[in-house]
């Protein structure tokens, strides 16, 4: 598809619009067009706010607008995101849970306590398991916003 591509089906009319980085996929129904006043329909579900964050990120690349900082990947979750890969990585190739830690955290780290009852131990079995999560379907959980219970 093109960067902004174009579909007609039996739906509407599908649009992507590619801005910087990202990429918003719309459906134009009814016989709306481009030139009249649109309307979005969110639901209200568990991911009404997300999809509100979305639909003013649209706005603002319609609009000209500059964008405004996304939180929803704060650095500390960045960098264990960036350890589950690694951990499930190393994991998938054959390396112990002990190897894989010394290249997370660093040998003297590992070495600094006994490994069967050390933290650094559980952090890197639970940097697998969530690393395998993710690549089990997690991934599509990546950009929603943390909600408290």
């Amino acid at each position: 598809m093109d960067e902004n591509a174009t579909r007609h089906d039996r739906q509407g009319l599908s649009l992507r619009i590619a801005h910087d980085f990202e990429s918003v996929r719309l459906l134009l129904i009814d016989g709306a067009g481009l030139g009249n006043p649109l309307a979005a329909v969110i639901p209200f579900d568990e991911n009404c706010f997300d999809r509100i964050e979305a639909l003013t990120r649209l706005l603002r690349i319609l609009h000209g607008r500059p964008q405004t900082a996304d939180t929803r990947l704060t650095a500390q979750r960045r960098r264990r995101l960036r350890r589950m890969l690694q951990a499930v990585d190393g994991h998938q190739t054959g390396a112990t849970y002990r190897e894989i830690a010394n290249v997370i955290f660093g040998p003297s780290r590992v070495s600094a306590e006994p490994w069967k009852t050390s933290a650094i131990r559980d952090a890197t079995i639970a940097l697998v398991k969530d690393g395998r999560g993710l690549i089990n379907g997690g991934y599509r959980d990546l950009l929603l916003k943390r909600r408290r219970s």
